[in-house]
């Protein structure tokens, strides 16, 4: 079974970059399509990027498309979140998830990392 660890959060000034890490154990990602979701206080976990099993494809949400960047190193068992131009409203818990289906609803990956916290500061 996956198990996935997210780090490289942490707190930031807007404007900053910060680049996240999802670690894969117990298994390997190579099948899997790979995507991160992000829940702020108060609100319900939204999707932010997933990449393809080989990743040529990547999709983002709007809000984000532009200054982040998915990418994964299978051969490392990894996948990242490149985030630059980071604003208030990035701040977040960011999850990483592996699933079976190339789709933006978390719904359809079948394991999840534990979080990681991204504070944004003016």
């Amino acid at each position: 079974q996956v198990q996935l660890v997210e780090s490289g959060g942490g707190l930031v000034q807007a404007g900053d970059s910060l680049r996240l890490s999802c670690a894969a154990t117990g298994g390997t990602i190579r099948s899997y399509v790979m995507g991160w979701f992000r829940q702020a206080p108060g609100k319900e976990r939204t999707f932010v990027a997933i990449v393809s099993v080989g990743g040529g494809a990547r999709v983002y949400t709007d809000s984000v498309e532009g200054r982040f960047t998915i990418s994964r190193d299978n051969s490392k068992n990894t996948v990242y979140l490149q985030m630059n131009s980071l604003k208030l409203e990035d701040t977040a818990v960011y999850y990483c998830a592996a699933g079976p289906l190339f789709r933006d609803d978390g719904n359809d990956y079948s394991y999840w990392g534990q979080g990681t916290q991204v504070t944004v500061s003016s």
